[in-house]
């Protein structure tokens, strides 16, 4: 009796297919999921936003104490701060959160305050416009299903980006007004 082995290339394709259908999660279970997300974050709201940008990480602070910590995307061109609008890069500096954006491009998506009086002065000097529309926010919409496979490569235009579940906390968690605090 002999045995035949099945060559593996074949059955990589079909293994992602399996493994990325795993990830999925269907529109009902989501909303529930997403329900009891904002229940719990309610109950944590944070004081202050970290982003350690060499770390890509995002934690989340209240009375000094980590609530939560996030592994980020990052513009495509994460080292140095932000000068001028296309440069790719994630600003440097104290910002606050002004306002939630609920119906975003990339699921949800918190503003951050840039470009402050300084990052206006810089672009000036530059002979450029600043920007402004750097978020924390999600996947890019109908993209989703990449859940945490998103982070393998820093790919915004200069926001800081997370998965869509861990935008739900983070939209929850994060009143208007709280502080973040971007580091190189």
């Amino acid at each position: 009796m002999s045995r035949h082995r099945l060559p593996i290339a074949p059955i990589a394709p079909i293994a992602a297919i399996v493994i990325l259908a795993g990830t999925m999660v269907a529109p009902r279970a989501l909303e529930s999921l997403e329900a009891r997300i904002r229940s719990e974050a309610r109950s944590r709201r944070a004081d202050r936003v970290l982003v350690e940008k060499q770390a890509h990480r995002l934690t989340l602070w209240r009375d000094g104490k980590a609530l939560a910590t996030f592994r980020i995307a990052l513009g495509r061109q994460p080292s140095g701060d932000k000068v001028c609008k296309g440069d790719r890069k994630t600003p440097e500096g104290l910002f606050t959160i002004d306002h939630h954006v609920r119906d975003s491009g990339f699921h949800r998506a918190l503003h951050v305050s840039y470009p402050d009086a300084d990052h206006r002065g810089a672009a000036r000097r530059h002979g450029c416009d600043p920007g402004g529309e750097i978020m924390i926010h999600g996947i890019k919409n109908g993209l989703g299903w990449l859940g945490r496979f998103h982070r393998m490569i820093d790919w915004t235009d200069g926001c800081m980006a997370v998965t869509d579940r861990e935008i739900e906390e983070i939209y929850a968690a994060v009143p208007n007004g709280t502080p973040v605090d971007i580091r190189p």
